[in-house]
């Protein structure tokens, strides 16, 4: 199974500003958007590393799901939340040929931790031997930062504040996230029971 963005969060949708002021740094002076540059980079690496920890898809984008066969043709869980909505789903052929499946004979099934696709009828489609199956789908909370929600805005905040803070420090190269971070996020995590979670 292998999850591909398809569409990058944009620079527009990340708020550079709000982190600059966060961090306290001066305004009015020639050239105060120097730092924009660090600033978004801090941005994508605090919330690439959120929702790496969370599932979640925290600004809307495209992503395209490839896998070998179905987890199940009862359902097809998504790796990530929240879904909007299942855009194509295609049966790709050994030679690379995709046709794509009647969206009449699937449906998505909503959820915060465990988003799913689900036949219509008794199973989803058989998978081609040989071939795959391709799911483009997209997720996220909304268009840009302010459709966050609040906690996991202020969680994205202190993590990148806290990496342009100790951006020189090598010691910190293990990953840690700071306690205010992992709080925050804590009632995201998802939530896997049993062996096959």
């Amino acid at each position: 199974m292998m999850l591909v963005e398809e569409t990058p969060v944009s620079d527009a949708a990340l708020p550079v500003d709000a982190l600059k002021e966060h961090l306290r740094m001066g305004t009015g002076f020639a050239g105060g958007d120097l730092q924009d540059g660090v600033m978004l980079s801090f941005l994508r690496a605090a919330l690439a590393a959120i929702e790496a920890r969370t599932g979640k898809a925290l600004i809307v984008r495209s992503f395209l799901l490839s896998m070998e066969d179905w987890q199940n043709r009862a359902s097809q869980r998504l790796p990530i939340a929240p879904v909007r909505s299942v855009t194509e789903v295609a049966l790709v052929d050994v030679h690379g040929q995709a046709r794509l499946v009647d969206p009449a004979d699937y449906r998505l099934k909503p959820d915060a931790f465990d988003p799913a696709l689900r036949p219509m009828r008794a199973a989803l489609p058989a998978a081609p031997r040989g071939g795959s199956v391709e799911l483009r789908f997209e997720a996220g909370y909304g268009e840009d930062f302010t459709a966050v929600p609040d906690d996991l805005k202020q969680a994205v905040m202190l993590l990148a504040a806290h990496y342009y803070e100790y951006r020189h420090e090598t010691a910190l190269s293990e990953g840690c996230m700071p306690f205010g971070v992992t709080s925050l996020i804590s009632r995201y995590r998802p939530v896997r029971m049993g062996l096959n979670g």
